[in-house]
């Protein structure tokens, strides 16, 4: 046996209250990008018992009826019911936005910056990460972290599960032998249910449904399960934790494996580097461990705000690295360009995306929308690197 290493990482379900605001702000944003896709949105939200509260700075030749937006997602998402503590028909929505402050529109708009592209919408850096372990070259923690809730989220709404709520978390822990993944020590569950359902028949069918179609093959008689640990979950969602847009950005990335630059992403229109720059340095660390160069990649940018070229590029292989990370480096600027410009065209991030982004993670989906997840410059990395 190697070094004995833990890696944990949580996720939580559509219906947490810091997911309906990021599905609410992406949802906007969707809205005004569909019809404008040069629109300029950094739009946020806080909900808290019956009411949601939006603001945030837009410019526009859109318009979203923010009312809508807010209460068709509270209803897809599940809360029709009062008894929830918010519900999509009688919650109070407050409106506060204003336009983009005309000293960041100049230097992001190419004809008035000085380099006359593009420019960053922001300062700040930005990481992307990838590793072998998993088909999605995704951490495994977070992978399955994810797929926990989004069976919760599933079993709910086809009433697999009766009684349950739209609010809900999953947390697992994965031991790694010489930083392979063994098997999971624990897995927490916390759901949300209504007092119909017994606690022990709500354990009982989330070890079924849930935990047992998604982790079989990475437990053991050894793995702690914890199902509502404190016992019943009724008060949850907004009601019970005031929810803010951008407060689960590990959750959105890599479940804390690697580093994280501190930029939220949801309500964001892809001029804001937080967000566009981040998506960038995965695809980048994507196709870096696609074509063999590395078993595991984490790649830094960072940019100035109005200036077009990165001001830095950084790769850490971790040691796993097959070719000197100063090649890697040099490959990665030959053939990933990322200004603000080219991002935006390779990636095709002026369309209506962002609202599906906003709930299981920005990274490892299967989505064909999600060109940051494509391996497309993988062989002519790997040719170049002559491996």
């Amino acid at each position: 046996m190697g070094k004995i290493t833990y890696v944990t990482s949580e996720s939580v379900t559509e219906g947490h209250p810091d997911k309906v605001c990021d599905q609410i702000s992406d949802a906007i944003l969707d809205e005004l990008i569909g019809q404008d896709p040069d629109s300029r949105v950094a739009v946020e939200c806080l909900t808290t018992t019956g009411s949601v509260h939006v603001a945030g700075e837009v410019t526009t030749n859109g318009y979203v009826d923010v009312q809508k937006v807010a209460r068709d997602t509270l209803r897809e998402i599940g809360y029709t019911d009062p008894k929830f503590g918010i519900d999509c028909d009688d919650a109070g929505v407050w409106v506060a936005i204003h336009a983009q402050s005309p000293d960041i529109s100049q230097g992001v708009t190419a004809e008035t910056s000085e380099s006359k592209d593009q420019g960053a919408g922001d300062q700040g850096m930005m990481y992307g990460f990838a590793c072998n372990e998993t088909p999605e070259l995704m951490p495994l923690p977070i992978i399955l972290a994810h797929k926990l809730t989004r069976r919760l989220a599933y079993v709910r709404k086809e009433g697999i599960i009766p009684h349950l709520g739209p609010d809900g978390k999953s947390q697992v822990s994965i031991v790694y032998d010489d930083g392979k993944p063994v098997k999971a020590t624990a897995i927490v569950i916390a759901q949300q249910h209504k007092s119909q359902i017994s606690e022990e028949e709500l354990k009982t069918k989330v070890m079924e449904h849930v935990i047992k179609p998604i982790c079989k093959d990475f437990m053991d008689e050894e793995t702690n399960i914890h199902i509502n640990a404190t016992g019943s979950f009724l008060i949850g969602g907004p009601e019970g934790d005031t929810g803010v847009t951008g407060r689960k950005i590990i959750v959105d990335t890599y479940g804390g494996v690697g580093r994280h630059g501190g930029g939220a992403f949801s309500g964001k229109d892809p001029s804001k580097v937080d967000r566009s720059g981040a998506y960038a340095a995965r695809y980048v660390a994507k196709n870096i461990v696609a074509a063999g160069l590395a078993d595991r990649c984490e790649v830094q940018l960072s940019y100035c705000i109005g200036v077009a070229k990165p001001t830095s590029v950084n790769v850490d292989c971790s040691g796993t690295n097959k070719i000197p990370e100063e090649k890697i480096a040099e490959l990665v600027k030959k053939h990933f360009p990322l200004t603000p410009r080219w991002i935006n065209e390779t990636l095709k991030l002026k369309r209506p995306i962002y609202k599906k982004t906003a709930a299981y993670g920005h990274f490892g989906r299967d989505d064909e929308d999600f060109l940051w997840e494509k391996t497309d410059k993988a062989e002519a990395l790997k040719k170049e690197a002559g491996l």
